[in-house]
């Protein structure tokens, strides 16, 4: 079926080593609780009195967390849950936020604090000033908020952890909705919880004493705050990746499964998020001990040297890059969707850009042909279409998609680029590098073929969303003028072709395309580059000035270099030839 061989060199759990501080994290309860206990007498030596704060992520098990906290000996525990409001009134003042719709709400910009009663949390500080001696343990989320601590303990966890406990039964923060749909929770967490936790969080990663990774239940791993930032620091610096995440979907394929050596007892992988910060983590290494955060913790702490300044300036401590992988091979079509147009999402979902997207065929099944949705047919009536799509939706027509939509075939290389408003998706037998910008969920469904989502419910459908959205002008001339082999050589020489691929220019994002069988040094020009190895088994990024060393990046990996490396040399090792693409922000 593929067209590539298989390496068998795709890293799974890729780590990043930060130098310097070996001896400065801790594995398992016994030697977390250890180290604590020694900081704590030593604070004790210098005040009769001690605050210690464990301040929780939303999804962090506070049980797991107050059983540690117990181990320090204290005079009193404040949980803050103790001082939230009910879940009625949370429920309601955030109502307008999470909306009727299934999957859409808005962002909410309210503050963590609003999650508190301001009476309750006076309360308690007032009986907290009572205590004149020992040690004072406030856990949970937003416990800095109930007191300035002399320890200050932050318990991490990553977004995949947080989706993977909704869909075993979790509830949201101060709730008890844990029998609602996944993707109920999944919307409360996105558009609320989330926001409110970061901004929350972004505020005091200088205050951490400790970071304590509560991804694995009943296997803490502790970092000092100084190790962790610093950590960070050197993350930003030099090339790194993430470390992928893999989902089953009703349309998935085969491909990774067999490329990587996934699950074989999974029906199938459709997904991969392998390049999404503010979905993705970071394992960091210090010595013995491995620390896995969440990497959107970079984008907020180091959020210049990440992205650039000219980048920093346009977005703020956003990464607008996305790279995700879409596998269809022996799986169905995606869904025929649509993305909204940039002030549509500004106006309904209170979102600063939209996600302009394209697709990066990787391989496609060589035994048939192969094919993407792009656009409507030339001629076609609106109103038809959108007649044709609520009847489907009801069940009594299957849409009549190739009427209305045109069918490009695809091969192997080919860059498929879509603005937002154009109607597409992937057709089957194709493994698609998704190259986009990141409002990540919000893809107005408008017709998936009949199916039902591997939970047996109907998939959500948006034609309302849909309709208001498409651009009806991009019909079959436009897309092959604008969207359709749009590559272009920039440059080329001895062992080397360089092609702008894309993307459109409604679209901020540019990819390059390069063909090597040497060494190329690349310029940055003052923006992040987020790439993957579309061809040859691997390749070697090199630091010009030696400030970082040597990286090898796989066939089919993705990779994030920071803004602040400046230049960077790709190389091709014993001539073979390798192809990367590579995105940057346009300027």
């Amino acid at each position: 079926m593929s067209r590539f061989s298989q390496y068998g060199n795709y890293d799974l759990y890729p780590e990043t080593k930060i130098e310097g501080f070996d001896t400065s994290a801790w594995e398992g309860k016994e030697t977390i609780v250890s180290e604590l206990k020694q900081k704590i007498q030593l604070l004790l030596k210098e005040k009769q009195r001690i605050i210690v704060c464990f301040d929780c992520y939303p999804g962090v098990d506070k049980e797991e967390i107050l059983s540690l906290a117990k181990e320090c000996n204290p005079v009193k525990i404040f949980d803050t849950e103790d001082y939230a409001k009910s879940e009625e009134i949370l429920n309601e003042e955030f109502h307008d936020y999470m909306t009727e719709d299934r999957v859409f709400g808005i962002m909410c910009h309210k503050k963590l604090e609003d999650f508190f009663c301001k009476e309750a949390v006076k309360q308690a500080k007032s009986q907290l000033e009572d205590i004149k001696s020992g040690v004072i343990l406030v856990v949970g989320v937003g416990a800095s908020l109930l007191a300035q601590s002399d320890l200050f303990v932050y318990c991490n966890i990553t977004r995949w952890e947080i989706q993977l406990r909704y869909r075993a039964g979790m509830s949201n923060w101060h709730c008890t909705n844990e029998n609602d749909p996944v993707l109920t929770k999944y919307k409360r967490g996105f558009f609320i919880e989330w926001r409110l936790a970061d901004r929350y969080k972004k505020e005091r990663y200088a205050q951490f004493d400790y970071l304590l990774d509560t991804e694995r239940k009943k296997h803490l791993k502790m970092v000092t705050g100084q190790a962790y930032r610093e950590g960070l620091k050197q993350v930003s610096k030099k090339p790194f990746r993430m470390e992928p995440y893999f989902d089953p979907g009703v349309w998935g394929g085969k491909w990774m499964q067999k490329k990587f050596g996934l699950d074989e007892k999974q029906p199938n992988f459709a997904w991969s998020f392998d390049g999404v910060p503010e979905e993705n983590s970071l394992n960091l290494n210090y010595g013995k001990v491995t620390i896995k955060v969440p990497a959107i913790d970079l984008v907020l702490y180091c959020p210049r040297d990440l992205l650039g300044e000219r980048v920093h300036g346009r977005f703020g401590a956003e990464f607008p890059i996305r790279f995700d992988l879409l596998d269809t091979m022996g799986g169905g079509n995606l869904s025929l969707q649509v993305h909204p147009l940039t002030e549509y999402i500004q106006d309904t979902f209170g979102m600063h850009y939209t996600q302009d997207e394209s697709y990066y065929l990787l391989d496609c099944d060589d035994t048939e042909e192969t094919y993407v949705y792009l656009g409507v047919k030339k001629g076609i009536d609106p109103k038809a279409m959108e007649r044709d799509l609520r009847l489907a939706q009801k069940g009594e027509i299957e849409f009549p998609a190739e009427t209305y939509v045109n069918k490009v075939a695809v091969k192997p290389h080919d860059h498929i680029l879509i603005p937002a408003g154009t109607v597409h998706c992937s057709g089957k037998n194709t493994m698609v590098l998704e190259i986009s910008a990141t409002p990540y969920i919000f893809t107005f469904k408008l017709w998936d073929w009949g199916r039902v989502g591997l939970d047996g419910l109907p998939r959500p459908i948006h034609i309302e969303h849909g309709m208001k959205n498409i651009q009806w002008d991009r019909d079959t001339d436009w897309i092959y003028e604008n969207l359709v082999g749009q590559q272009q050589v920039v440059e080329q020489g001895i062992g080397y072709e360089i092609e702008r691929t894309g993307l459109h220019n409604r679209e901020f994002i540019d990819t390059m395309r390069y063909t090597l069988t040497d060494s190329y040094t690349v310029n940055m020009e003052d923006s992040v580059h987020v790439m993957n190895l579309v061809g040859g088994s691997h390749a070697r990024i090199e630091s010009v000035d030696e400030s970082f060393k040597p990286f090898e990046l796989h066939y089919a990996e993705t990779m994030i270099v920071p803004a602040s490396v400046g230049r960077y040399k790709i190389v091709s090792e014993k001539q073979e030839e390798i192809k990367l693409i590579v995105a940057s922000i346009r300027k």
